[in-house]
């Protein structure tokens, strides 16, 4: 069984030399756990805003999502997995350093201030440890194609300083608003993409609404797919890691008349077409658009699944989906949500309370599957509460990578859920400390879950308390009922969490009080 990280100090979790057999020593060459074996290929997949019941097999009824559901028949759903934050840069942070959002560099959404055309996000810093670093020094070829949203290109941030050997996309998060944009990013380069670039932002209040007056010329996600694709070929033949942060289902509603074309007309019959007016584009049938937005992401799921079985990699490969955070949260005008979806239509949380930008289960909790031939069980399901600082630990794990000594994680290692040998033991619960929408707390242990409000604001709502596995609904405030459990997840989340500069937290570290 694969070494699981513990706690031993209650503010930070030291991950040391505890993985499968190292190689980081020679990079070129395999440990002695993988010697005379071929090391699993690594293939991530990430969804940008795909809420927890917009796929079929996570009860989705209206969306077409055939290879996303193949891949849960073949491999394991995940039911109770999370993200590492609500929104788009703190939960890419979270996952590509597996420090949790109350040690994270990066906790909320924030531009970079650098200027430029690609001004980007806030940056990691260039001392920041990322899986995908590890995984290059353990002699991975590695890959990454589509969003990055962790600092522009040439700062401490960018791809190639953390892993990357490849990287062709997006390197600023609010870019990928447009799937028409000018050009996207080959490594630190920009690469022209469309002479006639659409913005992802257009109101038009009134006139007839066409999606066609909103399209160009080359569609990035087609573009992003095509150089993944080919980055699977040309390293078919070595271990590789495949970094896949699609741009769907985030608006602007985008999407490819053919997908739209497969939706029924009556969704969209007689009400009034999308105008932008909660941001982003317009569109004439939202919700066909946003359908057809989640078919386009499964295809491209199937696409690369396709090519592992024609490249006979399949058996040798590890493929992990998931979602950055849950679906578009609502907008001031009340018959859309932001950009045009139409969450409640669709059902895209079920049961559970909230959207993208929420601590709640509705924001947080995402769709898993991990397929790995011959470890995990086809069609299989499992409940263990897990969050993407786990990603880190588990990705070394499974390529026998060893880390370097003194870095500091906040995950464990999934292995043992993924082969059903057991759940590993989390020494710590679960942390997020988002910045974003009035700042929230969100503190995870089992079936328990705190939440506090407001906590970035001059008036910050009290810690309450939920029984998710009771009320994944978030309906029923039980922290009169169970003070002590409340105050050990709180204790829990004070010991273990860190000040940040650059994102400041006045309630714990500028004397409000708690």
């Amino acid at each position: 069984m694969m070494a699981v990280f513990s706690q031993s100090n209650p503010v930070r979790w030291l991950a040391i030399a505890g993985l499968v057999a190292a190689v980081a020593a020679d990079p070129a060459g395999a440990s002695e756990a993988t010697a005379g074996e071929r090391r699993p290929n690594l293939v991530f997949i990430m969804a940008d805003d795909l809420g927890y019941h917009e796929v079929g097999a996570y009860g989705q009824e209206k969306i077409l999502t055939p290879n996303l559901d193949r891949l849960a028949a073949e491999g394991l759903r995940f039911t109770r997995h999370y993200t590492g934050a609500p929104v788009c840069a703190p939960a890419r942070c979270v996952l590509m350093t597996g420090r949790h959002l109350g040690h994270a560099e990066i906790r909320n959404n924030k531009d970079s201030g650098l200027g430029g055309p690609f001004p980007g996000q806030y940056p990691i810093s260039a001392e920041a440890l990322t899986f995908a670093t590890v995984l290059q020094r353990a002699g991975y070829r590695t890959g990454a194609f589509g969003k990055w949203g962790l600092g522009p290109a040439n700062s401490t941030g960018a791809p190639s300083n953390h892993g990357f050997d490849l990287f062709f996309g997006y390197l600023c998060q609010r870019k990928a608003h447009s799937f028409y944009p000018p050009h996207l990013h080959h490594n630190n380069d920009p690469s022209p993409l469309n002479e006639n670039p659409v913005p992802g932002h257009v109101r038009q209040p009134e006139g007839e609404v066409s999606a066609d007056d909103y399209r160009a010329e080359a569609y990035a996600p087609d573009e992003i797919r095509r150089r993944a694709l080919t980055f699977l070929h040309e390293h078919a033949d070595e271990p590789f890691l495949l970094y896949l942060p699609f741009i769907e289902p985030h608006v602007a509603m985008h999407p490819p008349q053919a997908w739209v074309d497969r939706y029924p007309q009556d969704w969209d019959e007689g009400r009034e077409p999308y105008r932008g007016q909660n941001a982003y584009l317009p569109h004439p049938r939202p919700r066909a658009g946003y359908a057809a937005m989640i078919s386009h992401l499964d295809d491209h799921v199937g696409a690369v699944l396709d090519a592992l079985d024609e490249l006979g990699l399949a058996d040798h490969t590890v493929v992990i989906f998931t979602s950055d955070n849950g679906t578009t949260h609502p907008g001031q005008d009340p018959a859309f949500h932001i950009g045009g979806v139409d969450a409640e239509f669709f059902q895209s949380t079920g049961e559970l309370r909230g959207w993208k930008g929420d601590v709640w289960e509705g924001g947080l909790r995402v769709p898993t599957i991990v397929r790995w031939p011959g470890r995990t069980e086809p069609g299989s399901v499992t409940a263990f509460p897990s969050y993407f600082p786990d990603w880190f630990p588990t990705l070394c794990a499974l390529a026998g990578a060893e880390l370097p000594v003194g870095a500091e994680l906040d995950g464990i290692d999934l292995t043992p859920v993924l082969t059903g040998e057991g759940e590993p033991v989390r020494g710590q619960p679960m942390i997020w400390e988002f910045h974003g929408y009035r700042g929230q707390l969100a503190v995870m242990d089992g079936p328990w879950k705190a939440v506090r409000q407001g906590v970035t604001t001059d008036r910050p709502g009290p810690w309450e308390l939920y029984h998710i596995e009771n009320d994944p609904a978030e309906s029923e405030d039980l922290a009169a009922r169970h003070p002590e459990i409340l105050q050990r997840l709180v204790t829990a989340f004070e010991a273990d969490r860190s000040p940040n500069e650059v994102f400041q937290l006045p309630l714990y570290d500028g004397g409000q009080g708690s």
